[in-house]
């Protein structure tokens, strides 16, 4: 249980990074915090939230969480990074991240949770649309991918806004799942086309 929630646990301990701070248009990725343990433990002893990822809410005391959080903060894992998802004016409203990341294939995938309140607010787009221009620009990475559950409508419109195509299906332990990629070349080519959409509607209201 303890390594299903903190995946971070199977690896060894890396060096620190340099700080993580991502602006989108409607969201700020940055690095955790040990504050952020609360509302995190809220998340991830929701039942509703926790379907959604395919898993079980967790049941270890908070102490444990907290405990737990602040050795994931410290000792960080060299494969996978989990990003706090902030709006504008400071709310922490959900978490993101990157894993299992394989530098033979050159690929990654990406997981997501955003508070049900903030929900279809397009605030899980932007954050997807920030995380993916941070992989495919300062990365080699050259695809990324992600699992949603088939009956996940919400979820999966919101990475189809974000570029990801709808791939396959994947039958895990019982579920179906969607998996949903974006290629790098895919990704330079949508945000091409939307810079130069951009630059037309500045001209036709000028």
């Amino acid at each position: 249980m303890l390594k299903k929630a903190f995946q971070w646990l199977n690896d060894k301990p890396a060096m620190k990074t340099s700080p993580v701070l991502l602006k989108g248009t409607k969201v700020v990725l940055r690095d955790k915090h040990i504050s952020d343990a609360a509302k995190d433990y809220e998340w991830r002893t929701d039942r509703e939230l926790s379907k959604l990822d395919a898993t079980e809410p967790i049941t270890m005391p908070y102490e444990i969480f907290l405990r737990l959080s602040r050795d994931e903060i410290t000792y960080l894992n060299p494969y996978s990074k989990r990003l706090a998802i902030d709006t504008y004016d400071g709310h922490h409203i959900g978490n993101c991240m990157y894993y299992d990341i394989d530098c033979n294939k050159s690929e990654v995938e990406l997981g997501i949770m955003i508070d049900r309140q903030y929900w279809n607010q397009g605030y899980g787009t932007d954050a997807i649309e920030t995380l993916l221009t941070y992989i495919f620009t300062t990365t080699t990475l050259k695809r990324a991918y992600l699992h949603t559950l088939d009956w996940n409508q919400r979820g999966r419109s919101s990475f189809t806004k974000a570029g990801l195509q709808e791939i396959k299906t994947v039958s895990r332990h019982g579920k179906d799942f969607i998996m949903m990629e974006i290629l790098k070349k895919d990704w330079e080519s949508r945000k091409t086309a939307n810079s130069r959409a951009g630059d037309l509607y500045k001209s036709d209201h000028k």
